[in-house]
């Protein structure tokens, strides 16, 4: 294969990681340590985010450079998976780190319970958001029957009806 066709290709595989969410393949030559920004690249996630994570014992890390840089390796990429994954069920960093210090803390100890006690705290805040939900949809339907004329908009039923300071309309 040609250098230019293999740099198509590549470009081509990059692009379908990145549509498909899988970035860490985008730059899977290189093994090395990663600097945090190289790391963001390759998740997609925010340098500050990455900072954040790694300050809350989310992500491992592999060290300093001699330039003080945070240095990751593949398995900060398998952190960051993980915390994404659990942040689209629903759970907060601070549910996160619960189940990190129970992960890290007890490894004896199953962790499948745990994160099932955070899913069931995750449902019931979604439960509570969609009664809240359905009492603002019954709030509006009420609101329309009862101002049908006005959001028709037929002649004599206006809003400003009741406004003290709205001008009298002449007939």
């Amino acid at each position: 294969m040609s250098p230019s066709a293999r740099r198509v290709r590549t470009a081509g595989l990059r692009s379908r990681a990145v549509a498909s969410g899988n970035r860490d393949v985008q730059m899977s030559q290189n093994r090395g340590p990663m600097t945090i920004g190289e790391l963001s690249k390759r998740t997609g996630v925010a340098p500050k985010a990455l900072r954040r994570y790694e300050g809350m014992g989310l992500i491992y890390t592999a060290g300093r450079s001699s330039g003080n840089y945070r240095l990751f390796d593949e398995s900060a990429l398998w952190c960051v998976r993980v915390i994404h994954g659990l942040r689209a069920l629903g759970l907060s960093l601070s549910e996160i780190c619960d189940l990190a210090s129970v992960y890290l803390g007890r490894p004896d100890q199953p962790i499948g319970p745990h994160l099932a006690e955070h899913l069931r705290a995750v449902r019931a805040r979604i439960d509570q958001q969609i009664a809240e939900l359905e009492e603002l949809r019954g709030r509006i339907d009420s609101f329309e029957v009862d101002h049908r004329a006005e959001l028709a908009g037929r002649p004599g039923a206006d809003f400003r009806a009741g406004d003290p300071r709205a001008p009298i309309a002449k007939g």
